[in-house]
């Protein structure tokens, strides 16, 4: 057969279901093959929309996500995807077309080198340059991807190698099993555990896994323990739950900062430096314990007394299998810490006024979400208000990334989502200027016809960067701009419009849209006046006054 039906072949061994992408003149050998394959074929407007939903596909099902491109600015266009994939965790394998490589009359015609450009964004990249190579490279793009820690990979199938004929055979899959903590780690881990008077549980990126998930609630229903989570840690423990502390959305000086302080043992469950660390060491500063596949990258701020590397669901199962809740320990502090934060979180949360404050639309958010819905948060200023005061149930239902922290990725993620959970209730949240940056993929939405809300927050602004601004004493400038008639422009593209204005009920009108079915975009004007005197000035002041002795 051509090497590009072995490719797609060797695709559906793989147990691919979505190929995202925008082919091109170069893939389309490879086109064919796919139009008679089951594979599904996602055409989307740009290629950085069919990278971040391949990356999120695979966020949500531990398989990698396929996306597909041309050449020279097709394969360009895919950088920032990889960067998000790579940086967060979620494996993504990444197919890009080429001219022959063997002999081409266009010379250098929107030629680049690809693969040396994908090489510092991804965990393997290689070109093909023999169909009889197709399948074991096809086998080690994927199975590269989907191992700890997971990441993006990149294939280049030049047009010439697409159409050679090979009788190479598929590769089986091989068998693969995380390596497991050793003993002695495990008996020191627990030893310290027994013997801290405050440990304390820190969720982070790495432990948002199906099993690890369960192993966690294992061991905090037994031991007691507190918790909190980085902002990529949301979900791994239900947030509900007593225990529960809350999330590290602000670099410091939240109420969060003050339980970490009060402990003197940190467990640091799936630690990972993408994201802003939630704690700075210093050699006075509670132990920590680090919890990982893979051992700490130790820097001046983070140098943990104890490595357990391996499997973190078969750790914590070891943990709580080797662990008694002790008669010396005193969580009386975290749960000061606990009550405290939850009491700001429920007053701001009730503020009326129009435009809607971020704080009340959190609330308003969570309210009308159900317990498995999901949430694909774009990057702004909101992402630190729905981190903080957005309680996350489940795993993977608060979808942000605080990693690359790329603008435009909330509505294509929301897209990837819907198509992994068709079942589920799924909304893109997105400032005005990140929905912009990939709106057209709201043509996608509708041409798939899935149910989907798409709430974008109005402030006419690049917010984020603003608040910044003020908080430096600079001058308000730079970041302003005007917007389209955001109803007319969803309309355009099929799906319906809605913009809420004073005296509109935001939970009627998302009840209302998720009703109708379809796509739904909502415009809510956003007052981020409250940025500074909340976020700056009163969280750390109420934080700071908490007296944990008592």
């Amino acid at each position: 057969m051509k090497a590009a039906d072995l490719f797609i072949k060797a695709l559906e061994a793989e147990g691919v279901e979505y190929v995202f992408g925008v082919p091109g003149e170069e893939n389309l050998d490879l086109l064919d093959a796919l139009h008679r394959s089951p594979i599904q074929l996602i055409t989307t407007r740009h290629e950085q929309g069919a990278g971040f939903m391949a990356a999120t596909y695979g966020r949500l099902t531990g398989k990698a996500g396929v996306c597909l491109s041309t050449l020279g600015p097709g394969a360009t266009n895919l950088v920032t995807a990889a960067a998000y994939a790579q940086l967060g965790g979620m494996p993504m394998v990444m197919i890009t077309g080429q001219k022959p490589i063997k002999s081409s009359k266009q010379g250098q015609f929107q030629i680049i080198n690809v693969v040396d450009m994908m090489l510092p964004i991804t965990k393997y990249t290689t070109q093909l340059a023999s169909g009889d190579t197709v399948a074991a490279r096809i086998r080690e793009a994927f199975r590269l991807a989907q191992e700890e820690r997971p990441g993006a990979t990149h294939l280049e199938l030049p047009e010439d190698v697409a159409r050679e004929e090979t009788d190479m055979p598929l590769l089986p899959k091989s068998s693969h099993r995380r390596s497991v903590a050793e003993h002695k780690a495990l008996r020191m881990a627990a030893d310290a555990i027994r013997q801290a008077k405050r440990p304390l549980l820190m969720i982070g990126a790495g432990a948002n896994r199906k099993l690890s998930w369960k192993m966690l609630h294992r061991l905090i229903d037994k031991l007691g323990i507190p918790s909190i989570s980085t902002q990529m840690g949301k979900g791994v423990v239900n947030e509900t739950t007593p225990k529960f502390i809350g999330t590290a959305a602000i670099s410091d000086n939240d109420f969060v900062h003050r339980a970490i302080g009060a402990a003197d043992l940190i467990v640091n469950i799936g630690h990972d430096v993408v994201e802003k660390p939630p704690f700075f060491m210093t050699p006075h500063s509670a132990r920590v314990i680090h919890i990982d596949y893979s051992s700490a990258q130790v820097d001046p701020v983070y140098f943990p007394q104890i490595e357990v590397e391996g499997d973190i669901a078969y750790t914590l199962w070891q943990l709580s299998e080797a662990l008694e809740p002790q008669e010396h320990w005193d969580f009386r502090p975290f749960e000061a810490v606990r009550q405290a934060l939850h009491a700001h979180i429920e007053s701001c949360g009730t503020t009326d006024g129009f435009p809607v404050q971020p704080q009340r639309l959190a609330r308003l958010v969570r309210d009308h979400m159900p317990e498995e819905g999901i949430i694909a948060l774009d990057n702004g200023i909101y992402k630190i208000w729905f981190a903080r005061n957005y309680p996350a149930y489940r795993p993977n239902t608060v979808l942000l990334d605080n990693a690359l922290a790329s603008m435009g990725a909330g509505l294509p993620s929301a897209i990837g989502a819907k198509l992994v959970h068709p079942e589920r209730q799924v909304m893109a949240i997105c400032g005005d200027g990140g929905f912009m940056m990939n709106s057209q993929e709201l043509e996608t939405a509708v041409r798939l016809k899935l149910d989907l809300i798409v709430l974008i927050l109005n402030d006419n602004a690049y917010g984020m960067i603003k608040w910044k601004q003020r908080q430096m004493g600079l001058a308000d400038f730079g970041l302003d701009y005007d917007n389209p008639d955001f109803v007319a422009y969803a309309n355009a593209y099929g799906a319906t419009g809605h913009a809420l204005e004073e005296g509109d009920d935001l939970t009627e009108v998302l009840q209302n849209a998720r009703d109708a079915g379809g796509v739904h975009v909502v415009s809510v004007p956003v007052d981020y006046s409250v940025n500074q005197s909340i976020l700056n000035d009163e969280i750390p002041r109420l934080a700071g006054e908490l007296d944990l002795e008592a």
